[in-house]
């Protein structure tokens, strides 16, 4: 099973092996405390399974929603120490890579990290080790930068897909001389989708990296805004580990 929480609009996918045989999207954004749980549960029916047959967890762990992120590693959480299914970790940023076109040679993925800042990671075509095919591998990143720092330092053309990218677009297109430097991907490539983390974490499960159940938290880079704030306050450091 694969989950993926980490944007506005959640969902769950199941499968069996390599193949995807079931993908849901929530009905609605920002609800994943209220759907991920259902949307299990009717993925898992339809299939005709019962929970302690479920024997991976593949999690979107960010970055991405703070609340969204801690949803579902409590959930993963939960159903490893319940049913004691093996859960991997997948990069966001790797997941929304999956959306791009073969067409781009250089890739950066942007979300909104406030402040002027942003998350991202570039990508560019390797072959697999596995299996010769070409994937999106991650040359830099995930980091956190200002827009116009992460395109200075980055090759063109550059091809850009992410939420972030409505947010820092004047700061983004500062930093290069045409417009052809700068190729914003279609919106319907800005949402992460459960079937990308089933097929990222099946080629992580069987290269065998798995999470340590006990020490897995989300990937936030950096710490929310709210326990910034507390710790300034405070005189303790800022610094996320």
């Amino acid at each position: 099973m694969a989950i993926e929480t980490s944007g506005r609009i959640g969902s769950v996918a199941v499968g069996l092996g390599s193949q995807v045989l079931a993908e849901k999207q929530f009905t609605a954004g920002m609800n994943h405390a209220n759907e991920l749980m259902p949307t299990i549960r009717d993925l898992t029916l339809a299939q005709g399974w019962q929970p302690r047959q479920i024997e991976q967890v593949y999690l979107s762990i960010g970055p991405g929603s703070f609340t969204g992120l801690r949803i579902a590693v409590m959930v993963a959480r939960s159903l490893s120490q319940a049913i004691g299914c093996m859960v991997v970790a997948v990069p966001t940023l790797d997941v929304l890579a999956q959306n791009a076109p073969a067409e781009a040679l250089h890739l950066g993925v942007i979300l909104d990290a406030k402040r002027g800042q942003i998350f991202v990671a570039r990508y560019h075509w390797a072959e697999s080790a596995a299996n010769g095919v070409k994937v999106w591998q991650c040359a830099a990143g995930p980091i956190l930068t200002s827009p116009e720092e992460f395109v200075r330092q980055s090759p063109r053309p550059l091809h850009v897909l992410g939420e972030g990218v409505d947010y820092h677009r004047g700061a983004l297109r500062a930093g290069v001389d045409s417009d052809n430097d700068l190729i914003e991907l279609g919106r319907e490539t800005w949402i992460a989708r459960a079937a990308a983390v089933y097929e990222l974490g099946w080629a992580m499960a069987k290269r065998g990296i798995f999470a340590d159940i006990k020490s897995l938290v989300p990937l936030y880079i950096r710490l929310p805004e709210a326990q910034e704030l507390w710790n300034r306050r405070h005189g303790e450091s800022v610094n996320a580990s």
